[in-house]
């Protein structure tokens, strides 16, 4: 029997109780429930980790909108990654630290500076890259706990990828509110974002401002969250790293009825079919089976598509019209995105080769083709050819990104060109340049993640001051700061200026713009029919 003492202290062990859950740093509460997270190894960053902001989309609810995650009881544990997506095809050089792959993966991440005050610091929300078919935030190159150090908030996202993400299909808008199908992966991305506006003051995040980041597809991402309606509004700047939702040749989202019929015949032929009742029953690992089978035609290549909801209209065409989100813009590519293409091709390029090439590919406007992209030596063509591959596949569409943002924006935009040549490592054994993906251990101050990889002093030197000028652009919309180079803004009455990230970084005027001009020119060209 508790006596009368005991019956008086306990509601003070309670109260006790209560206050000291509420002075602990690790223990966050959130609209759904509360979690704990546990200090980084130099314990000044708490890491919560696999925090679900949606449902699981399975069963019924696969290539459905995102819905809010069930709340919970009690104190969720967030120290280890979510399952990252199902996916196709991952590249080898993503190294993945979480259980496995699931169609339950819609989770998140958030680093937070020990001691952050509520509502206090700059939020990063990274959307990572992968073609739409690959990726994860459990990646070690893309750990938020070093840029944490720097006095912001940094969040990572998991997405739906592949036929997961994308599938488009008459039945899915026909049952759909708003008549559309596709972009369930990019509405993932909003309904993150929208629980990081939600939630993110509790960790110390001023959730009103947020800057959105992504590398490759993931920049395409950040390039149609800013013209989404659904996203606009929650973004007060944007960073994006190789890529935009611009067409280059043959690169652009499809209308949603060509996406539809595409997605139907597939899966009509993979699964004898048109119900998306029974699709739903179909399970992962036999989808992406059928999405990778060798056939003729091959399966489709699942990515976003105009669907009218999402995306009202062609993110070009958003753009045009002014109507996407008016913030700051931060965005660039690397030097030598898909250079190893050419160095590495079985068959070597030579002048004459190129010259043919070009000859097939811009017919009457050959010779303008060839005056921007010389190949009078064969070593020429080589260098030409490097830049002509990287142009077409990420460069030009993140030119046009940041045009359409000048042209039609209100807010500075700043462009840069990361031009160190990385070191080589088991995944990059041959020295490609600056390639395509090279930049995300430097702006995530991770560059421990390769352990193989022989830096130098440059490198580090460069990932402290581009973790500098992502950070100072987060807090303020202007990179620049004490220590650093003198970032000019990208404008006509600037020179267009670009900030060449490097050994020794510099701004300097723009010198291949006719280029870029040209392929505007030939591929905004009407096509004839």
């Amino acid at each position: 029997m508790m006596t009368r003492a005991l019956k008086v202290a306990a509601p003070l062990v309670f109260a006790f109780s209560l206050t000291a859950l509420a002075a602990n740093s690790l223990v966050v509460k959130t609209n759904k429930g509360k979690v704990q997270g546990a200090p980084t190894s130099d314990g000044q960053v708490i890491a919560f980790k696999g925090i679900p902001y949606a449902a699981p989309p399975v069963g019924d609810l696969r290539w459905k909108p995102p819905i809010p995650a069930e709340k919970w009881n009690g104190i969720r544990q967030a120290t280890e990654y979510g399952s990252h997506c199902v996916q196709t095809n991952p590249f080898p050089d993503m190294v993945f630290h979480d259980p496995s792959e699931s169609e339950d993966c819609l989770t998140l991440n958030v680093w937070v500076p020990k001691g952050a005050k509520p509502g206090s610091l700059p939020v990063m929300v990274w959307i990572y890259g992968g073609g739409y078919y690959a990726g994860g935030t459990s990646e070690a190159r893309q750990d938020g706990q070093f840029l944490a150090h720097r006095n912001v908030v940094v969040v990572t996202l998991n997405y739906r990828l592949g036929i997961f993400g994308f599938f488009a299909h008459p039945g899915l808008s026909a049952e759909s509110p708003h008549h559309a199908s596709g972009n369930y992966g990019l509405m993932d991305q909003t309904a993150a974002i929208e629980w990081v506006v939600r939630n993110i003051k509790a960790f110390g995040g001023d959730p009103k401002n947020l800057t959105l980041f992504g590398e490759s597809a993931g920049s395409f991402s950040v390039s149609a969250q800013l013209a989404s309606p659904l996203a606009k509004d929650h973004i007060q700047k944007a960073i994006g790293e190789s890529g935009a939702a611009f067409f280059s040749s043959g690169l652009s989202f499809p209308a949603r009825e060509a996406a539809e019929k595409i997605d139907a015949d597939f899966a009509e032929a993979a699964f004898h079919t048109t119900n998306i009742a029974d699709l739903r029953k179909v399970s992962a690992a036999d989808l992406v089976k059928a999405s990778t089978a060798k056939t003729t035609p091959p399966p489709p290549r699942f990515g976003p598509d105009v669907d009218g909801y999402f995306l009202p209209d062609s993110v070009p065409n958003i753009y045009a019209a002014g109507k996407q989100a008016h913030i700051p813009l931060l965005a660039g590519w690397n030097a030598d995105e898909v250079r190893g293409a050419v160095l590495l091709a079985p068959q070597k390029m030579t002048a004459e080769r190129f010259r043919t090439q070009a000859q097939a590919e811009f017919t009457t406007n050959a010779d303008r083709f060839l005056e921007l992209y010389p190949a009078n030596t064969d070593e020429e063509a080589v260098q030409s050819a490097g830049d002509y591959v990287s142009d077409r596949f990420i460069a030009f569409s993140t030119w046009r990104w940041l045009e359409a943002q000048v042209k039609t924006g209100s807010a500075p935009v700043y462009r840069y060109r990361f031009d160190l040549p990385a070191p080589t490592d088991k995944f990059h054994p041959v020295a490609t340049g600056a390639f395509h993906s090279d930049d995300i251990e430097y702006v995530f101050g991770t560059l421990d993640s390769r352990p193989d990889a022989k830096w130098r002093p440059e490198d580090r030197a460069l990932s402290d001051q581009i973790q500098q000028y992502w950070t100072n652009f987060a807090r303020t919309g202007d990179p620049n700061g004490p220590g650093l180079p003198k970032w000019p803004t990208y404008n006509a009455d600037d020179d267009w200026q670009i900030m060449h990230l490097n050994a020794t970084s510099e701004a300097k005027p723009e010198v291949q713009r006719d280029r870029y001009l040209f392929l505007d020119s030939v591929w905004s060209a009407p096509k004839k029919p």
